[in-house]
């Protein structure tokens, strides 16, 4: 019995050590498991693209047996987009981007129409003006006075010029009604004389319509006569606004200009102060060539007109030379004006002669005075002239018309300079040649030019050449 104890405690040691040694197996095997894991992973990874991003999925799904069918993996997105699709999708926001820009900017200045039609006239008076300005002060008068009395002056002058135009079509105004009168009678004369076989009852017929509207459209007749006095109003705050404006131009406008730069962005500030001096001469030669070039049309059609008796003879230049200010279209209106009342006041004949005499002064006008005098620093396109005043008259009315081949022609200077200034800044901080593109950039010599002549382009002074020994 004394035995026992001995015989248990080794019995225990025994399954000590059994369990021991099972627990170790049991470590082992869990070892050749996650080996083994890990090792089809990454197989998987390998064969399957994306692999990499599954590779926590990789642990749990076992990989395809080698007879699974492959599946084509789906393309990018973007990669499936045709390029010429893509292109038009970005140049296509990018337009309603700026077409929504433009609508709101029109909105804007359509709410203050008014106050930029008076500006952009003052715009046009000052680059008229300026010149006198400068004149004056070299001159040796201080910028204040030379600016009163150019403005004093320029103000008067036109005042003048529109007071003699109301004063002549009122003097006139008799005469034109009579011979309106038997302009009338002798065109219903010569209907009723004429082939076309038209009888006093249907011309009483169209005489009788004619008042019948007039009558009947009484209201709207008085309504446009209130327009008619909303007009004048808002034209003649308008041109208090220009006068002020012109004023303010002509004193300060250095200091306006440097204070709208310092509006524009720091990078854009160069190419902007280039731009603006560069579109004021632009604006100034167009307004001062505008105005010699309809100075000339205004003399010497109204010269004719007077020479051919049509009664209003200075009115109708007066227009002429207004109206010569709106390329194309107005040269049409304004000759036709002066034919038309040729026509009712003295006959056929002589309109016949005054639309001689019109055509001739714009031919010369139009292929001898503008290039000569506007030269290549408004240069436009004849079809960029009728689409601008086309555009600025539906938008603005007259003063659309006016002030739309001006702002074209500024527009083309500054962006033209703008492009040349760019190309010169990226020409400037793009990185010297090297290589094979430095022996193509470097210069060459001129045909029978000697080689030492040849100016590499290097700051080093040239080394004299050694003395020849005897």
């Amino acid at each position: 019995m004394s035995k026992l104890p001995g015989w248990l405690g080794q019995l225990g040691a025994e399954l000590t050590r059994m369990g021991e040694r099972l627990e170790e197996r049991r470590v082992e095997a869990d070892d050749e498991d996650d080996k083994a894991a890990r090792e089809g992973s990454s197989a998987t990874a390998r064969t399957e693209p994306g692999g990499g991003a599954a590779m926590g999925a990789a642990d749990h799904v076992p990989p395809p047996p080698a007879y699974a069918p492959s599946v084509a993996a789906r393309p990018d997105p973007v990669a499936a987009i045709p390029w010429g699709m893509r292109v038009a999708a970005e140049a296509g926001w990018r337009l309603l981007v700026l077409a929504g820009t433009l609508w709101v900017l029109m909105r804007v200045i359509s709410a203050v129409q008014l106050v930029v039609l008076a500006f952009v006239a003052a715009l046009l008076v000052t680059a008229m003006l300026q010149p006198t300005v400068a004149r004056l002060r070299r001159y040796g008068l201080p910028r204040g006075l030379a600016t009163a009395v150019t403005a004093v002056l320029g103000f008067v002058i036109m005042g003048l010029v529109g007071w003699f135009v109301v004063w002549q079509v009122m003097d006139n105004i008799d005469t034109l009604s009579d011979k309106v009168r038997t302009g009338i009678e002798d065109l219903k004369n010569w209907l009723l004389d004429s082939p076309f076989h038209v009888t006093d009852q249907q011309i009483n017929d169209i005489a009788k319509n004619l008042s019948d509207t007039v009558g009947t459209n009484t209201e709207a007749i008085t309504s446009a006569g209130l327009q008619g006095v909303t007009v004048m109003v808002e034209l003649l705050t308008g041109m208090l606004l220009a006068m002020f404006s012109t004023l303010f131009l002509l004193y300060d406008g250095k200091r306006i200009w440097h204070w709208v730069l310092k509006l524009v962005p720091a990078q854009a500030r160069p190419g902007v102060a280039g731009a603006g001096p560069r579109a004021w001469r632009t604006l100034t030669a167009y307004v001062r060539g505008t105005v010699i070039v309809a100075l000339i049309d205004a003399i010497f059609i109204g010269l004719g007109i007077y020479f051919l008796n049509v009664p209003m003879a200075v009115p109708l230049a007066v227009f002429i030379f207004l109206f010569a200010f709106i390329p194309l279209v107005g040269a049409v209106v304004s000759g036709a004006l002066a034919v038309v009342v040729a026509l009712v006041t003295e006959g056929v004949f002589t309109a016949l002669m005054v639309l001689v005499v019109v055509l001739a002064v714009q031919q010369i006008e139009g292929h001898i005075l503008q290039p000569f005098i506007l030269g290549r620093a408004v240069r436009v396109h004849p079809l960029a002239v009728v689409l601008s005043v086309a555009a600025g008259g539906m938008i603005a009315g007259i003063g659309g018309a006016v002030v739309a081949v001006p702002l074209v022609a500024v527009t083309n200077t500054v962006v033209g300079y703008l492009r040349s200034y760019g190309q010169e800044e990226s020409q400037r901080h793009a990185p010297p040649p090297h290589g094979s593109t430095a022996l193509d950039a470097a210069p060459t010599p001129a045909p029978g030019s000697p080689p030492d002549e040849i100016d590499d382009g290097s700051d080093e002074e040239p080394v004299a050449d050694a003395p020849k020994e005897p």
